[in-house]
């Protein structure tokens, strides 16, 4: 079995074996929040100048939520709108990949650094897609990477209205509190 930061670098690397090892590993749930977590950090700390400190605490929060919803909306489509015949995995099979699929957000912690922060940014954004596509593929025992795209595009999509609400939200209660 591989260690946390073996893991992390193997997410990072889109390791298959990687992933399906945290696909089995019914105890590295928490782990995989501790990488959303580090990640969401990461994002934070190089947008606070911008947000300050409740604007990372608010993009922490929201990107653990955005994980739960993202992964329960996956597990929704992947398995009951499209599965492949040899589909079978369960809630917290995508929780553990995706949240490990987070691993290379780290690196958005050199957004901080200007000029080249925004290309950064833009790397590790795509990088992130890529890895949660592999994820998704893995836990869903799918052959059709296609098909893994089409579920991890669904599940974004409202990934991203729940960061949107999130942060409207954050942006009211942080107009209130000044």
């Amino acid at each position: 079995m591989s260690s946390f930061t073996e893991r992390m670098i193997g997410a990072a690397k889109l390791d298959v074996a990687i992933y399906e090892e945290v696909e089995a590993d019914t105890t590295a749930t928490g782990q995989a929040l501790l990488v959303v977590v580090l990640s969401s950090l990461a994002a934070g700390l190089s947008f606070v100048r911008i947000n300050g400190v409740t604007g990372v605490i608010w993009g922490t929060l929201a990107a653990i939520l955005g994980w739960v919803v993202w992964a329960g909306i996956t597990y929704l489509v992947g398995t009951k709108m499209l599965p492949e015949p040899q589909t079978k995995s369960d809630m917290g099979e995508l929780l553990r990949t995706i949240g490990f699929a987070m691993s290379p957000g780290i690196l958005r912690i050199l957004g901080i650094i200007p000029v080249i922060g925004f290309l950064v940014n833009l790397i590790v954004f795509f990088w992130l897609l890529a890895a949660v596509v592999v994820a998704v593929r893995q836990a869903l025992d799918y052959k059709s990477t296609g098909r893994a795209i089409g579920v991890c595009l669904i599940g974004f999509f409202v990934y991203i209205l729940v960061a949107i609400v999130v942060g409207t939200m954050s942006a009211g209660i942080s107009g209130l509190m000044n």
